[in-house]
């Protein structure tokens, strides 16, 4: 009998969208690369003079900027770039339709063309600056309004 179990999924039709409500979310642009979602805990030390080894509680995770690269063409720069500055609801779809998962938060984007070199493909960098916490949930549940 055939093992059916799924070891690893391919990064293939993972698309990022944005919107201005969570309904409202649609594919911003092809993207090549996509950042680690969410962020490491800080540590905080609560060692005092009874204890032979450091003692440690979590803290706040952090918030790191969210990058992304993607090609750069006149037109879906354009488009990028009229997204860019104000609040916005974005999810980030794995597999057709996030099949293999969906994850959505709010946040403010911005983009940059990147420098290039020789035999290279153009590309740019989106930054978004997240303000909410990533949820594992389509933006249409987890940004309703």
């Amino acid at each position: 009998m055939a093992n059916t179990e799924v070891k690893a999924l391919s990064t293939i039709n993972t698309v990022l969208k944005c919107g201005d409500t969570g309904a409202t979310v649609a594919k911003l642009c092809p993207i090549k690369n996509y950042p680690d979602l969410g962020g490491d805990p800080e540590k905080i030390t609560v060692t005092d003079l009874d204890d032979e080894d450091e003692a440690s509680i979590p803290g706040v995770r952090s918030a790191d900027d969210m990058q992304f690269t993607a090609n750069y063409t006149k037109e879906t720069h354009k488009a990028v770039l009229a997204k860019a500055g104000k609040k916005q609801v974005f999810e980030l779809d794995f597999g057709a339709d996030g099949k293999d998962g969906q994850f959505s938060w709010t946040g403010v984007l911005s983009v940059k063309v990147n420098s290039g070199d020789v035999n290279a493909a153009r590309e740019m960098t989106i930054t978004i600056v997240r303000d909410s916490a990533i949820e594992s949930e389509a933006a249409a549940t987890a940004f309703a309004s």
